[in-house]
């Protein structure tokens, strides 16, 4: 018997490991988000309205886009679950509640995308815990229809929330499915937070073949445009160290950056359709040049030769600015992880939020109508800040 259970150890181990294999769950698994499933609906919109949008508190109205993995297809028929806390930052439970669903409280509810992967959630703006330096925020989960179990992603924090920045310094954002931070806009009494999301996108286990790595120039789609503060030799803030992204992070930008290897004469047919492109769109578009060289860097000599430059291609709008390099601390255009290496690097955001990226991207009326089907697309409709 003995020898007999020696045999079946080394059997049973495996067994276990197998087990243990199989049965790893995409995202690692969540505290309370198996309780998407209890009371969810047989038939699910795109668009739903929350108890709290009859109760006291700041009308909220949560919109945005779930994308695939390579962070520009819509992704149609994704559940999106969500709960949250009331206006005064509790998760109140209500008659009939089921039971076990009564730690969410009863402002939850779910939207699925539609074919454009679009989703709306009408709800009230949430409030931080009590007596807690928590910022506010609303909890989400997804259920992609082609994966066995859901997962969570990061939850909706709103920039404007003072909390925010203290709570981020000791526990910094995973960026699972994109950064949750949104910008909050208003259209008359209503708050409104345009929130993206990219399916797989910092979530462990996710099937890897499936998410497409960017990461050779600049940050991802669904990052969040981080601020910087380059010399504006030409254009609009000329002679300043405006940052582009804290004065116009509200509608469109775009950020063309150009580093150690620069083609000005493809560099100069960007400007002049950028520049085109900038007065059509007029307020709903800010365009960016940066140049990063840092070889035989001189302020001056850089200074005058973007003067030159803006002037000569008779610049209104594009705002010609410089880096002494693209890993310069100074201004902070490290943050941007600009590679010097390549050609060029165009960012397009919208709200602060990166929504597309392209590298070495040649000067050709297909890329022209490339960028114009990007703004065009993802213009949406504009508020104004609250």
């Amino acid at each position: 018997m003995k020898h007999l259970l020696i045999f079946l150890i080394p059997i049973l181990q495996s067994c276990n490991g197998q087990d243990q294999q199989t049965s790893k769950l995409v995202g690692g698994g969540c505290d309370g988000c198996e309780l998407m499933y209890i009371g969810m609906p047989g038939k699910i919109k795109n668009t739903d309205t929350s108890a709290g949008w009859t109760e006291p508190g700041q009308k909220l109205l949560v919109t945005g886009i779930i994308l695939k993995p390579d962070r520009r297809t819509p992704a149609p028929n994704v559940i999106l679950y969500y709960w949250q806390t009331d206006n005064n930052g509790y998760y109140s439970p209500a008659p009939r509640l089921d039971d076990r669903a009564k730690q969410h409280g009863h402002l939850r509810g779910w939207v699925k995308t539609d074919q454009d992967g679009k989703y709306n959630i009408y709800t009230v703006r949430p409030a931080p815990y009590p007596k807690r330096n928590i910022p506010a925020h609303i909890h989400l989960s997804i259920k992609e229809p082609q994966l066995a179990n859901e997962y969570y992603t990061d939850e909706i924090n709103f920039d404007d929330d003072k909390l925010l920045l203290p709570h981020f310094k000791k526990y910094p954002q995973e960026k699972r499915g994109g950064s949750g931070i949104v910008r909050v806009f208003k259209k008359d009494s209503l708050q409104i937070a345009e929130h993206n999301i990219i399916l797989g996108l910092n979530i462990p286990d996710y099937p890897a073949q499936r998410v497409l790595q960017t990461d050779r120039s600049g940050l991802n789609i669904g990052e969040d445009q981080p601020s910087f503060t380059p010399f504006h030799a030409y254009g609009p803030d000329k002679g300043s160290r405006v940052c582009p992204v804290c004065k116009y992070g509200r509608y469109h930008g775009v950020i063309y950056y150009v580093g150690n290897q620069p083609n000005w004469t493809a560099t100069k047919e960007w400007l002049k359709f950028l520049e085109r492109e900038s007065v059509i769109r007029a307020e709903y578009l800010k365009v960016y040049f940066v140049y990063g060289n840092s070889e035989s860097y001189s302020k001056a000599v850089r200074t005058k030769f973007l003067e030159n430059l803006g002037r000569d291609l008779e610049l209104k709008n594009t705002a010609l600015t410089f880096v002494p390099s693209m890993d310069d601390k100074d201004s902070e255009i490290d943050r941007n992880k600009i590679n010097p290496l390549v050609t060029n690097t165009f960012v397009i955001y919208k709200n602060s939020n990166i929504i597309d990226k392209y590298i070495d991207l040649k000067p050709t009326p297909e890329n022209f109508s490339l960028l114009r089907r990007v703004l065009d697309k993802t213009r949406g409709e504009y508020f104004s800040l609250d």
